[in-house]
């Protein structure tokens, strides 16, 4: 995260919402700067956006590809469809009263020097999904310091189209969690088949109250024993939690109850032999 603590620093104060307001040392308000840019350059999805004007691609990028959201309100035409299947992997693909819907994984774009890493280089939190439409990329960054915000666009002019479209302070505006943790950070080191085994659980109600089956049934499901697949399960839960637990520690620093009465019970003092 771009954050900094100590005297003077920056850092992130949430509260019991689960937003997080920064603060500079231990009183003072940061200033932030919010801006919307639309950029032109050699990009497939932008040069999609570009060919089909009434369709919006939504992008949010991983570790090494982006998952897309591909809306249109008409019915898909046959270049469409097309260019939908050149662009990767189709997740979910619907079409109703509200228009066609799909969603697909892609690496069409390298994430080699990617714009967000510019972002990054100039003290900018990039705001996912970026957003194509009608030729053309849109993309929302906070900055802490107006001059970060100045720098980047004279960057990103020297080899591209790009238009400022607004930019605000937005001081004393609190940030959601989800801007400052990827989604992806909670999933590392999570191996594949403890992937499956996690979703295989929640799907088929192994969480709610009462459980809607058993590790039993979930492991018939499957080709390994039932052994392998608690393994994989409870690897699977650990390796989450333990993931999770950074984030969990910021929602609840800033708070002093103690709904459970964790604090009042002191462990026995041990004395040593």
């Amino acid at each position: 995260m771009c954050t900094r603590s100590g005297d003077g620093g920056i850092a992130p104060v949430p509260d019991m919402t689960g937003t997080v307001t920064f603060v500079r040392g231990e009183a003072s308000r940061v200033s932030l700067y919010e801006a919307s840019i639309r950029v032109r350059h050699e990009c497939p999805y932008r040069e999609i956006s570009e060919r089909h004007p009434d369709l919006t691609i939504r992008e949010w990028p991983l570790s090494d590809c982006q998952v897309l959201e591909i809306t249109a309100e008409a019915t898909p035409t046959d270049e469409l469809l097309a260019d939908i299947e050149e662009i990767g992997s189709v997740l979910h693909e619907s079409e109703d009263d509200d228009g066609y819907h799909v969603v697909t994984q892609s690496c069409l774009c390298s994430l080699e020097e990617s714009i967000v890493d510019r972002f990054e280089a100039h003290n900018c939190l990039y705001q996912s999904p970026t957003i194509y439409h009608r030729g053309w990329e849109h993309y929302t960054v906070i900055a802490f310091d107006e001059a970060d915000v100045r720098a980047l666009l004279e960057d990103l002019r020297a080899d591209r189209e790009i238009e400022l479209l607004a930019k605000a302070s937005i001081s004393e505006t609190q940030i959601p969690h989800s801007m400052l943790s990827p989604a992806n950070q909670l999933f590392e080191t999570i191996t594949d088949r403890q992937l499956a085994a996690l979703q295989l659980a929640l799907e088929n109600g192994y969480y709610t109250q009462p459980r809607q089956t058993s590790l039993r049934e979930l492991a018939d499901r499957t080709t390994v024993a039932r052994s392998t697949f608690e393994e994989h399960l409870r690897k699977a839960e650990n390796k989450l939690l333990t993931n999770a637990g950074q984030f969990l520690r910021l929602v609840t620093a800033p708070s002093t109850a103690d709904p459970l009465g964790a604090r009042g019970q002191q462990e026995p003092e041990t004395t040593a032999d």
